[in-house]
């Protein structure tokens, strides 16, 4: 969605899912990195490798 000051995306599976971009592309990967931080978590929290 765009804003005033950039783009904002969200991920509504995850709790805090939201992240932003100066551009569209910049917002997708940022939220990508923030999912991929996400589970990373997860699965140590889980006790999975």
């Amino acid at each position: 969605m765009p804003t005033e000051e950039g783009y904002s995306v969200s991920c509504p599976g995850l709790p805090g899912g939201w992240s932003q971009g100066a551009t569209e592309e910049e917002a997708l990967a940022n939220i990508q990195d923030a999912i991929r931080e996400y589970l990373a978590v997860a699965r140590e929290l889980a006790g999975w490798q």
